[in-house]
């Protein structure tokens, strides 16, 4: 009697939990939705008349898709006068072919390519950066992984929210072109979780505080009222902490509606599942109790767990029609409609799937401190900083590592 009671009790409050988790889920979409409708109803102004000289530094490590293309498209700007400078450590490194292939057909341009091994601290792709850093000729820097395609338009609307003083920086979201359906998986993810959740963001906190490696805008002035890349060259979410340093040091950051496009690689389900686990725990270290509010955002799983937890019930089955409309509402909005992705609008059906799939990995992401980034094995500290893990049968250590930083 008493075991039948204790379990009925059991059965009905894991019911009405899951039905608490639920319906956030649906506030959660509802807003994104009114989020994504908000941002892009009213085009950020561009004055033609605003085009200050840019530094545009790209940090490249091997050969990424279509590299040649990515690359040249930041080379065919309607910009009157920008400088690109390339910065790769390793010079047997692939990509120099593309870059002195890029500095011939651009001969017109002012284009740079670094070949520097100097690092100063464990994330490389930061040393690249100073290393880069160190020959901009002008005052605005534009950072843009090696990955990114735009149009000819892109510097001179990104650089346009610096026409304020008190902007310190300026990133974009980006739409992916994918090759297989793993990449399709997590482009569908990016699009339709991340980025809908970086424009609740946006409109809740009246602006980010963080940036994305896509693309960022920053001063020389803010940087260096940061402690300039040396401050973040230990950290494994760089592009978090450009505009999480800034909003510290009292400068704003402004979420341009200027998409840049992502190259995906054609990658396997492992590959695609490590790279996942490693946003996860940026995100983990990153904002802690946003991480863990995530939860009442997987509306497509805990919406199933409540069927399954009602045996099928009326209630079960009506939370899950509403839990799942919503989040392809929201999916549709956000990726179609308002960052126009191609990808989400021919598999808008794989929606729930990659809910799923990333429901497992947000669960993950709270166990382990171990990334694998670019072939390294990486520590990840509390605060999120890398640490070279000491090995004896490898010569590259943290300390090898400040001394040639030094």
């Amino acid at each position: 009697m008493f075991v039948s009671i204790l379990l009925t009790n059991i059965h009905a409050i894991t019911s009405y939990f899951f039905l608490f988790l639920c319906i956030p889920s649906v506030f959660f979409n509802c807003y994104a939705i009114y989020a994504a409708i908000t941002f892009f109803a009213a085009p950020q102004a561009v004055n033609q008349e605003f085009h200050p000289p840019v530094s545009i530094l790209k940090p490249i490590c091997g050969l990424d898709r279509d590299a040649y293309e990515n690359l040249a498209s930041f080379c065919q700007q309607d910009y009157p006068k920008y400088q690109i400078i390339f910065a790769v450590r390793n010079s047997q490194d692939p990509c120099i072919e593309v870059v002195e292939k890029i500095i011939q057909n651009f001969s017109n341009l002012d284009i740079l390519l670094i070949v520097s091994d100097r690092v100063i601290g464990t994330n490389l792709k930061v040393s690249n950066l100073a290393n880069a850093a160190t020959k901009a000729k002008y005052e605005i820097l534009v950072l843009a992984d090696s990955d990114i395609r735009v149009g000819t338009d892109y510097l001179q609307r990104v650089i346009q929210p610096l026409q304020d003083e008190s902007v310190g920086v300026v990133t974009c979201m980006y739409r992916s072109l994918t090759q297989g359906w793993m990449s399709i998986l997590e482009a569908i993810n990016t699009t339709t979780e991340f980025h809908a959740a970086v424009l609740v963001s946006n409109i809740k906190e009246n602006g980010i505080k963080y940036a994305f490696g896509c693309t960022i805008a920053i001063p020389k002035k803010v940087l260096e009222a940061i402690g300039g890349f040396e401050a973040i060259a230990d950290y494994l979410a760089d592009d978090f902490q450009l505009g999480y340093l800034p909003v510290q040091a009292g400068y704003k950051v402004v979420l341009s509606d200027y998409i840049v496009e992502h190259l995906h690689k054609s990658n396997t389900l492992i590959d695609v599942i490590k790279r996942q686990i490693r946003w996860a725990f940026c995100k983990r270290v990153s904002r802690p109790w946003g991480y863990l509010g995530l939860i009442f955002t997987y509306g497509v799983v805990t919406s199933l767990l409540l069927l399954i937890a009602t045996n099928g019930s009326i209630l079960g089955w009506l939370g899950l029609c509403i839990c799942w409309v919503a989040r392809l509402m929201m999916a549709w909005v956000v990726g179609t409609i308002s960052l126009r992705d191609p990808i989400v609008k021919k598999f808008l059906w794989l929606v729930p799937g990659c809910d799923l799939l990333s429901f497992f990995i947000w669960c993950f992401g709270f166990i382990g401190n171990t990334i694998e980034w670019r072939g390294q094995q990486l520590n990840l500290t509390k605060d999120g900083k890398l640490l070279v893990p000491e090995d004896k049968n490898n010569k590259l250590s943290i300390k090898v590592l400040t001394n040639k930083g030094a």
